[in-house]
């Protein structure tokens, strides 16, 4: 058997050889396996490649170490459609140089008036490590998500390289559908990768001119020594249409100018009133290379999650304040705003599992943090404050201690953490009259709430770390289509009039992606941005900085 094996093995790299290889001389091939032994090569951007030197070990071992992109002194025709992606990179939000773009041309003279083993060597070394690194970075990313510790894995995303390059680039000859395969399947991505290339053509276009900063808001009709300039940057990023007539030359704020402004505020989450604000403003004059870096940062995000799930995706991205479920073809089939955890003490947090069951006109469960932090403080205060906000005492194992006056003796055994709170249903319980779970370690899941004001706010950092959403009864019927009898009608009924605690498990598992986001491309087209409110893109971009080898 193990002769067998090897004998498949070595006909198989003769054969590559011959068809793809040309001829060289001995002297090459020992070049490319020392190369690939010592895990570095000078003259890269980036030359220690140790972390992929088991790939390609195993990319040249069928080859016995020869070249696999050069035939003659010419690199083959896939070897040069690398070196054009590589160039083009900075579309996709990647770097080009990190994959050398500025130095294959002088690789390929090198490679062509030199008849010596050592050239075709180190091209041939430097392409693999360049695509292994532009197929990995394309398809998971450059960093971990778990460098940031989000509950995200890439481990059942992670290709063969070795295998990928040799049975899906090596042989193809149309590379730009192999590699549309390695990119993230979401409709949110390409659209997302499509304002990056507008957005990086505008920052080249715009003249750089700042808006002066006011010191009380500007209203329509009144004077404004920044109208020139706004009308030319509103006409720029789209907020102002191309064909309307507003030509700047007054300074007076007014017109379709306003209705621009009040588009371009609800692209960057600010109240849509038509006022210049110093928040408007300051979002106005921040330069158009910010937003370039927010659409690549998030284009980063979007390669962390799931290529292939079990079902269309429930997506909560924290910065936009937003949930949005997907159906088949990964087009959005609901959308709603959601109120999520502050930004300087509980955020909510990056992570992904699946939704298995809803609860209707549920019990909430005081989390521990929350009964010391400012249950137990109320009852210090007013011993009648469980019974006013229509708690129960329990005990851990949910037997029901007291409703009523808290005495000293069971305050001191909440204080001890002996005891536990929950309030009971109803219209004034803090998760509403349905949630939504997915099981995880930080117990977070969806609800509803019995404060819906709160998703008027154009920002809406308000919970402990739950996830509060605008139409509970909607999602929590999609999230049950697949149990026939759950319609919207009877779901409504269960949380308004029905049983308390009423536990329904879904027919079919729910993938919920729990996300952030900063730069979204909605589906009309319009680029919307939000503020980083938990400072997780500073630290990516802080991370990438470093270049390679990425963590």
């Amino acid at each position: 058997m193990h002769f067998a094996r090897r004998r498949r093995r070595f006909a198989w790299g003769t054969a590559l050889l011959v068809a793809c290889l040309g001829s060289f001389g001995a002297g090459q091939q020992p070049d490319i396996q020392n190369l690939v032994k010592g895990g570095n090569l000078d003259g890269m951007r980036w030359p220690d490649f140790s972390d992929y030197r088991h790939w390609l070990q195993k990319f040249y071992e069928p080859s016995g170490f020869a070249p696999v992109w050069v035939q003659g002194s010419q690199p083959v025709p896939q070897a040069l459609s690398l070196i054009e992606r590589f160039r083009d990179a900075a579309k996709k939000g990647l770097d080009p140089e990190d994959y050398d773009a500025s130095r294959w041309e002088e690789r390929v003279r090198a490679l062509q008036s030199s008849a010596s083993g050592p050239a075709a060597a180190r091209f041939d070394v430097a392409l693999t490590v360049c695509t292994m690194r532009y197929v990995s970075d394309l398809h998971i990313g450059r960093i971990n998500p778990q460098h940031f510790d989000f509950g995200l894995s890439l481990e059942q995303k992670k290709y063969d390289l070795a295998q990928f390059l040799r049975d899906r680039i090596l042989t193809t000859s149309d590379l730009q559908a192999v590699l549309d395969e390695v990119e993230p399947p979401f409709a949110g991505y390409r659209r997302t990768e499509q304002a990056l290339a507008r957005y990086i053509e505008l920052a080249r276009t715009d003249d750089g001119g700042k808006l002066p900063v006011v010191a009380k808001p500007i209203d329509p009709g009144q004077p404004y020594a920044g109208v020139p300039r706004l009308v030319r940057f509103l006409r720029l990023v789209g907020d102002l249409p191309t064909d309307d007539t507003t030509t700047g030359d007054t300074e007076t704020y007014g017109g379709p100018l306003v209705d621009a402004v009040k588009h371009f505020q609800r692209r960057h989450g600010l109240d849509a009133d038509g006022r210049l604000g110093p928040a408007t403003i300051k979002q106005l004059n921040m330069p158009l290379q910010d937003r370039v870096v927010q659409l690549q940062l998030t284009l980063e995000r979007w390669r962390w999650l799931p290529a292939e799930f079990s079902a269309p995706p429930i997506i909560v991205n924290i910065p936009d304040f937003r949930l949005r479920a997907l159906d088949e073809n990964n087009k959005v089939v609901m959308d709603m705003r959601v109120v999520v955890g502050k930004a300087m003490r509980t955020q909510t947090p990056v992570f992904t599992r699946d939704m298995t069951y809803v609860v209707l006109r549920p019990y909430w469960n005081v989390p521990p943090s929350i009964l010391r932090g400012e249950i137990v403080p109320a009852i210090q205060r007013d011993r009648g404050y469980i019974a006013r906000k229509n708690y129960e005492v329990t005990t851990h194992d949910g037997k029901v201690v007291t409703s009523g006056e808290i005495s000293d003796e069971v305050l001191a055994q909440l204080r001890a953490g002996k005891l536990a709170v929950r309030q009971k249903p109803g219209s004034t319980n803090a998760l509403g009259l349905v949630k939504l779970i997915f099981p995880n370690e930080y117990n977070v899941y969806l609800h509803s709430t019995p404060s819906p004001d709160l998703f008027s706010r154009s920002r809406r950092d308000f919970s402990h770390g739950c996830i509060r959403v605008e139409k509970p009864a909607e999602l929590a019927a999609w999230a049950l289509r697949n149990n026939p009898a759950w319609t919207l009608e009877r779901v409504q009924q269960g949380m308004q009039s029905g049983k308390d605690d009423v536990t329904v498990t879904l027919a079919k598992r729910v993938p919920v992606f729990i996300v952030y986001g900063t730069a979204l491309t909605y589906e009309n087209g319009d680029v919307h941005f939000s503020d980083d409110i938990y400072g997780h893109d500073a630290k990516l971009a802080a991370a990438l900085a470093k270049g390679y080898p990425y963590k």
